[in-house]
């Protein structure tokens, strides 16, 4: 009697209670992706110089990642989302088998789960202006799936709004940088240390042709040590502003030469046309222009330049062949201008001209071998996208050439500058960019992908790709006897990937 009692107090107390908010309906995506890699020479040297696909992975690897993403709806107002990844994209981030610090080795329960995305989108009352804050994804504009700018999870206020069906404009504010100095790299802990974007797109459609022109501004502190600051540390660069994912594209090769302290924001700014035309469907031309520039208060450590892409496709009932390249400008051979290559931050990923080469592989696995940007490069390309016989099995078979555009006149100068002669695939002097390739040298590459859908939400995937490095060996380049040998080593890059992916 008393247990009935209390469930009708309780029922009451219930009922009694004020009206609250509206209901809000929770949908919940996510996604388990599981990597087997097999490869070689990952680093065109023959790994690690003993077994290793490179200098961190062996030869076969074994990773997962899982993804959850909760929205939850008020309206079609107001929603919330946060995202969560368990393990990461690759080495230092994924859950690689076997490995106690991702949790995965014997006994598990490592600490691994991250916020990919927390944010809130909302409409202004009365208006059609959509706002988004909190951590989100942002991609500046592409057609290609190739923005080298900016494409990346950031934390960030957006604001779009629609004129009508055919002019748009998203302004932003992303704070990508900020409170990341210590007492031993700055003068002060968390002083001038912000790295900060803002930018403007304005989407275009009209009949058969997409364009969107973008702009964007960003200031870069400069978080001087206080003590004297020499081509040693700027190399390393001690500026926490611009972070370690982020020095290499911000910086010339080598850092320049740097002989004064900074004391003012870097002031970098991009533009971009991307376009589409449709209007003579199938056939479809897609193109992206981008142009960049970072400008320090020493101007040794300027960079500046520019890239084209162009694709043109044709879709037939079996297959979408289609035909590609780029090119960007190159360092000339003065360290003392700067660099001439086009700055970025966090190129695009996946990188639809290639998934081993570039920061390409769309869910997880081996790629940025090149690097993961195509700044100092051009290219040409062939591929049949999507190619299928049978019923949920389709393929891609692509190949590249690749070369850099950069005067190898420079290596002689960094050489007689720093007395260190680099080595083409020294990432970690190279720029921290990948391979640093010249006008002399190039990449062959060959890659088949395949794509079997077993069950509606459960797909596999088959990737082979073959990468051939063709450097200049003569002592003017790359084969001068103080590099010790590291390009006399020259090896094909190899690896062959099955992933297994159930998204609901």
């Amino acid at each position: 009697m008393k247990k009935i009692a209390v469930l009708l107090l309780a029922a009451g107390l219930l009922f009694a209670l004020p009206a609250g908010a509206n209901a809000v309906d929770f949908k919940a995506k996510g996604r388990w992706a599981y990597n087997f890699s097999y490869g070689e020479n990952g680093n065109f040297t023959g790994g690690n110089g003993k077994t290793g696909f490179n200098s961190s992975e062996d030869k076969f690897e074994a990773n997962q990642q899982v993804r959850l993403q909760l929205d939850a709806v008020a309206s079609e107002s107001l929603s919330g989302t946060v995202h969560f990844e368990i393990g990461g994209y690759n080495r230092g981030t994924a859950q690689y088998w076997g490995s106690n610090s991702s949790g995965a080795a014997l006994g598990a329960d490592g600490t691994w789960i991250k916020v990919k995305w927390s944010y809130l989108d909302w409409v202004v009352p009365q208006t059609d202006l959509k706002v988004r804050m909190g951590i989100q994804p942002m991609q500046l504009p592409d057609f290609i799936n190739s923005n080298q700018v900016l494409a990346d999870d950031v934390a960030a206020i957006t604001t779009s709004y629609a004129f009508n069906e055919n002019v748009g404009v998203t302004a932003f504010w992303a704070r990508i940088l900020n409170d990341n100095s210590t007492a031993a790299t700055n003068r002060y802990a968390n002083y001038m240390d912000n790295l900060d974007a803002f930018g403007l797109t304005v989407p275009l459609t009209f009949d058969g042709v997409k364009v969107t022109p973008w702009g964007m501004y960003a200031g870069i502190g400069p978080a001087i040590n206080y003590n004297s600051v020499n081509n040693t540390q700027i190399y390393t660069y001690a500026s926490n502003a611009s972070g370690s994912s982020l020095r290499a594209g911000l910086l010339p090769l080598y850092g320049g030469r740097h002989n004064q302290k900074l004391s003012q924001y870097g002031n970098a700014v991009w533009f971009g046309l991307p376009g589409q035309v449709t209007v003579f469907d199938p056939f479809k031309i897609s193109w992206d222009f981008e142009y960049g520039s970072v400008q320090y208060d020493d101007s040794s450590m300027n960079r500046a330049g520019w890239l084209g892409t162009v694709l043109l496709e044709y879709k037939l009932d079996w297959s979408t062949p289609g035909l590609y390249g780029w090119y960007a400008s190159g360092d000339d051979d003065n360290l003392g201008n700067g660099s001439e290559r086009m700055p970025f931050m966090h190129p695009n990923n996946p990188n639809d001209f290639s998934g081993f080469a570039f920061h390409g592989d769309p869910i997880m696995g081996r790629d940025s071998l090149v690097g993961k940007s195509m700044s100092g490069l051009w290219g040409i390309g062939a591929r049949l996208k999507n190619m299928s016989f049978i019923d949920n099995l389709s393929h891609t078979i692509r190949i590249n050439y690749m070369g850099g555009t950069n005067d190898p006149g420079i290596l002689k100068k960094i050489n007689n500058s720093t007395g260190a002669w680099m080595s083409a695939n020294d990432g970690s002097i190279a720029g921290r960019e990948g391979l640093y390739l010249t006008r002399n040298d190039g990449v062959l590459e060959f890659g088949l992908s395949n794509k079997y859908k077993m069950y509606d939400n459960f797909v596999v995937y088959l990737d082979a790709n073959y990468d051939a490095l063709y450097l200049d060996k003569s002592k003017t380049v790359w084969g001068n006897s103080r590099m010790n040998g590291k390009n006399d080593n020259v090896r094909d890059a190899w690896n062959v990937g099955v992933t297994f992916v159930y998204q609901f």
